[in-house]
C-alpha cells in the first residue's frame, strides 16, 4: 500500500529521525572505537556501542512494520527513472543497513565469544569463540558500514535537491509540517 497523502504519519517521521540520528552517531562511534588501543575503558565503550547497536535494531524492525502497513511515501516531485531508482536503492541500502548492522555486530561479539549486552543487561552469554561467525559478521559489518556511509550521502544530496533545487516541501514534509 503507497501513502498519498502529503502529511506523514507522525511514527514514520520520529522513528526516521530517532533511528538516523542513532546510526550515524554509531557509525562515527564505532569509527573512532576502531582507532582506540586495547584496554578496559574500550571494552567499555565497545559494551555501549552495541547496546545502541541492538536499540536501533528494535526501532528498525518497528520502523519496517510500520512501514509495510503504511507504505512508502510519494515522492512530491515525479523523479526521473534514473532517480527514482537511486533513490529506492538508497533506501533499500539504509533500511537493511539498520538491521544488518547490528545483526553483524552480534555475530562479531558471539562469534569471538564475547557477552552481548543491551545497557547491563546480559542478552547473550559469553561462550565458546566461533570463527567464522565472527569473521562473516566482521565482514558484513566492515563493507556495510561503507555502503551506509555511501548511502547517507546520497540520501542527503538526495534532500539537499528537493530543498534547494525542486523546492517541492519534502523537507517539511518530513520536519511533520503539512506542504
Amino acid at each position: 500500500m503507497m501513502q498519498h497523502s502529503t502529511q506523514l504519519p507522525k511514527p514514520m517521521i520520529g522513528l526516521h529521525w530517532i533511528i538516523a540520528i542513532l546510526m550515524i552517531g554509531s557509525l562515527a562511534f564505532g569509527i573512532y572505537l576502531e582507532e582506540l588501543p586495547r584496554s578496559a575503558d574500550k571494552g567499555d565503550l565497545i559494551g555501549l556501542h552495541k547496546s545502541f547497536g541492538i536499540l536501533v535494531l528494535l526501532l528498525a524492525i518497528l520502523r519496517i512494520f510500520n512501514t509495510l502497513r503504511t507504505g512508502f511515501p510519494q515522492p512530491l516531485t515525479p523523479p526521473t527513472t534514473w532517480q527514482s531508482r537511486i533513490a529506492s536503492g538508497t533506501h533499500i541500502i539504509l533500511l537493511a543497513g539498520t538491521v544488518l548492522m547490528p545483526v553483524s555486530g552480534v555475530m562479531m561479539s558471539v562469534g569471538g565469544g564475547y557477552p552481548v549486552a543491551f545497557f547491563g543487561v546480559e542478552l547473550i552469554a559469553k561462550g565458546a569463540e566461533i570463527e567464522w561467525l565472527g569473521g562473516l559478521g566482521h565482514i558484513v559489518h566492515g563493507v556495510g558500514a561503507n555502503l551506509i556511509i555511501a548511502a547517507i550521502v546520497l540520501h542527503v544530496v538526495g534532500a539537499l535537491k528537493h530543498s534547494l533545487i525542486d523546492k517541492d516541501g519534502t523537507m517539511k514534509r518530513m520536519l511533520g509540517r503539512s506542504v
